[in-house]
């Protein structure tokens, strides 16, 4: 993999592959309705017998994979060549994200588990020299980043996280408070904060108390609240299609709602705020704030200082498979007739 990819925005370019195949799907559409009104296909073939379906669909199959390597050429990747040791200032940072079933509600859009990693995302984007760990909960908690100053791997692992990868349902944020502990290994660091992203439902009452037992140990705990206190149902959907809504043992629709109060104790016990999630900017802005005022603790972290370019690779493969595309007529070659692919008719 490479280490850097210096001019990202030419990825835009490879919107062009799709439009190539659309239209040259919609040139063989054309073709077999103009070649219907000329004649009959049996005719058509005696009449061109060495024209070459298969070589047409090589020749576009080519052209993307040119336009492609070319793109990639803009992107110039570079891959390191030499690390060294620096030294940082900053916070570590663990975020908990819930990954219940209550937070695919859509009462906040796109829906609550998507906005939670919208949220995290910016956060990240806003980090100087932090570092950052991840940890998924429900109804257990589970390690996902440990603390990394790799912000690109950590917005990696965030966007995988689902509501199915964790088999036991609920929100124990005591688990995950457990868990944020075992991150932070130095005991005489000061400067640990756990960032809670969750709904506050289905919580366990030992929450504050967990809460209260960090505080002591030097973490400070700020949760940001997901969805909307008036709640909304559950979906259960397939291919994005909603089928139903949750519902409970009497057959009525559980209506999930965000509990902002359970959210703020856990907070005030760790000496942390509490921030409500409804506007990202506004989120980004306090965190942000919140850190700036923290003390920063010195520490290690390896880093590329070199970067050797790539983008000549991509290039000569590129070119290559442009003059390919030039020379591959369509026309039948004898060793395609050999081969007979497609069972076409020689």
């Amino acid at each position: 993999m490479f280490d850097l990819l210096e001019e990202k925005i030419w990825f835009w370019g490879l919107l062009i592959i799709p439009v190539i195949v659309t239209l040259f799907l919609l040139l063989q559409i054309w073709k077999r309705s103009a070649q219907k009104k000329f004649g009959d296909k049996e005719m058509i073939k005696r009449l061109s017998p060495n024209k070459s379906f298969f070589k047409s669909v090589l020749k576009v199959i080519v052209l993307c994979l040119a336009f492609a390597c070319l793109i990639m050429a803009l992107v110039n990747p570079k891959h390191g060549t030499k690390l060294e040791t620096v030294k940082r200032e900053g916070v570590d940072i663990v975020f908990a994200v819930d990954v219940s079933k209550s937070m695919l509600a859509e009462d906040i859009k796109p829906n609550r588990l998507d906005k939670s990693k919208q949220l995290v995302t910016q956060i990240i984007n806003n980090l100087a020299s932090d570092r950052v760990g991840i940890i998924a909960y429900a109804g257990k908690a589970f390690p996902q980043l440990p603390i990394t100053t790799d912000y690109a791997s950590a917005k990696m692992f965030l966007q995988g996280m689902n509501t199915d990868m964790l088999s036991s349902q609920g929100t124990a944020i005591s688990e995950a408070i457990k868990l944020a502990k075992t991150y932070f290994d130095d005991e005489e660091q000061t400067n640990r904060v756990l960032i809670i992203i969750s709904d506050g439902e289905d919580h366990t009452e030992e929450a504050a108390a967990i809460a209260e037992q960090a505080s002591e140990e030097g973490i400070r705990i700020f949760t940001i609240g997901v969805g909307d206190v008036k709640g909304g149902p559950i979906p259960i959907k397939r291919n994005g299609v909603v089928l139903n809504y949750k519902k409970d043992s009497q057959g009525e629709t559980v209506i999930t709602r965000l509990n902002e109060d359970m959210l703020k104790e856990i907070a005030e016990e760790a000496h942390g705020a509490y921030i409500n999630g409804k506007v990202t900017n506004d989120v980004v802005e306090n965190i942000k704030e919140i850190l700036n005022k923290m003390d920063k603790t010195e520490f290690e972290a390896k880093q590329f200082a070199d970067y050797k370019d790539q983008f000549q690779w991509f290039l000569g493969f590129g070119v290559f498979f442009l003059l390919l595309d030039v020379f591959l007529l369509e026309r039948k070659t004898a060793w395609l007739k050999k081969l007979n692919l497609f069972n076409e008719n020689l």
